[in-house]
């Protein structure tokens, strides 16, 4: 649950109103439960995570590329989760703060680097506190948020954004107007992401398909109604992406008469959100690991782990380059706007990973269709064509800049999207495959 997504991602479906309730249930249908589905058999025929299903089922710089999308996509996913966080904190001490690009860019720094620290100290550390912070900044906000929306309606106050049956279908304005639907995708991103730890289990065949079927119950649960009291009290135009919670929480406890617990929740989301973050600071970074290890994709110096077996090198490095990201939204005067760009960014480099999955899982079937598996997903065809499908479909609108977000330069926005996937998701995997020594290949511990 911590590493699909946290209640951050609620606003970007919240301007919808209604409608929202649409765009989770599709992309669950067709994206997440294909996911969710697909990568059960797959763990539990194929241990050893996305690089191993992908290079046995098309070819290893496939292998290479899936693995290397699913690392990356977290380099411009980490800023904009930390811009969020960012945001809650502002509620701490200043709202205003929220939408200052230097402050922004300060915790975002801060915080990774202390995410860092902590995740140098075990995966055993991380666990815990993503297990408690899922609770406290996810499941906890969740149910006061519906709560209070509810009492809100229940007095008699009018919904911010209409909900009757004409509003159950977002209103259609060419592409540009439901392009934020592509939060949904990459909100349910992630049901895999914790394949590479599955060997770690004392039953893997059940017990990892069992929480995935728990996890996708969860989010459902979780998020349409959260995202439905946001519509309730915060207008469609004037909800931040960024923060939209918080205003909702802001709008709602002052109402109340209880303002004084605005920090406190604001806090409690922070702590939520860090959660999700640390709980991926590890999983991408370890599957990038084994892999340049067993192939020789890493040169020894990135394959290097400290006493508790983290690889704080590789995690290191993609600090550097997050703190650059950092930077820009110091420079960037719409913290909305940045945050989408890096989001959508994050979005596009993690479905090439999907797209290579769902095809390697079709022709594993076919070509291992008697290899011990765990569990065999049903209609696997189908399902591996629909998140083919559903993922090229959010791929391609990723491409245009939402109109939510007012006027954009369509050939700048285009640019800019192409340049992220190319620089951190394309091009770094062909060079390692491409300059990969013999040497690089451990033959024992580093």
């Amino acid at each position: 649950m911590a590493s699909i997504g946290s209640l951050g991602s609620a606003p970007a479906l919240a301007v919808f109103g209604l409608a929202s309730v649409f765009l989770y249930v599709v992309p669950a249908l067709v994206f997440l439960l294909p996911v969710s589905l697909v990568a059960a058999e797959l763990s539990s025929g194929w241990p050893g995570g996305v690089y191993n299903w992908v290079q046995q089922g098309i070819s290893a710089p496939m292998g290479l590329l899936a693995v290397w999308c699913q690392f990356a996509q977290t380099i411009f996913f980490y800023p904009a989760l930390l811009a969020q966080i960012a945001g809650y904190l502002a509620y701490v001490f200043d709202p205003q703060l929220a939408g200052n690009g230097v402050y922004n860019a300060v915790v975002i720094i801060v915080l990774f680097w202390v995410g860092v620290l902590v995740s140098s100290g075990g995966i055993a550390l991380v666990a815990d506190f993503s297990t408690s912070g899922t609770l406290i900044g996810t499941f906890i906000p969740a149910v006061i948020i519906v709560a209070l929306g509810i009492a809100y309606l229940v007095q008699g106050h009018h919904s911010a954004a209409p909900m009757t049956a004409n509003h159950l279908l977002p209103a259609w304005h060419g592409l540009t107007s439901i392009v934020l639907v592509v939060s949904s995708f990459f909100l349910f991103a992630g049901a895999e992401v914790n394949a590479v730890h599955v060997d770690e289990l004392r039953n893997p065949a059940r017990d990892y398909r069992k929480s995935i079927y728990l996890a996708v119950a969860l989010v459902l649960a979780v998020f349409i109604p959260s995202t439905l009291a946001i519509s309730w009290v915060v207008p469609s135009g004037q909800i931040s992406l960024t923060v939209g919670v918080m205003q909702a929480f802001n709008s709602l406890l002052r109402h109340f008469d209880v303002g004084f617990a605005v920090p406190v929740i604001a806090i409690a989301l922070a702590v939520g959100a860090l959660a999700g973050m640390w709980t991926w600071l590890d999983g991408p970074s370890e599957g990038l690991l084994r892999i340049g290890r067993q192939q020789g994709f890493l040169p020894p110096y990135f394959q290097r782990v400290n006493r508790k077996g983290i690889e704080v090198r590789i995690i290191a490095a993609q600090g550097a380059v997050i703190t650059v990201i950092a930077l820009l939204y110091a420079f960037i005067p719409d913290v909305s706007r940045a945050y989408w760009i890096f989001a959508a960014l994050a979005t596009q480099v993690y479905l090439i990973m999907y797209v290579l999955m769902f095809i390697a899982a079709m022709r594993l079937r076919r070509s291992q269709p008697d290899r011990a598996r765990g569990y065999r997903a049903p209609a696997l065809g189908l399902l591996a064509v629909l998140g083919v499908m559903s993922s090229a479909f959010a791929f391609v609108i990723g491409f245009i800049p939402p109109a939510q977000l007012g006027h954009s330069n369509p050939l700048v926005y285009v640019v800019l999207i192409v340049a992220g996937i190319l620089a951190v998701g394309v091009v770094p995997p062909l060079l390692l495959d491409r300059f990969r020594k013999p040497e690089w290949k451990a033959t024992g511990p580093r």
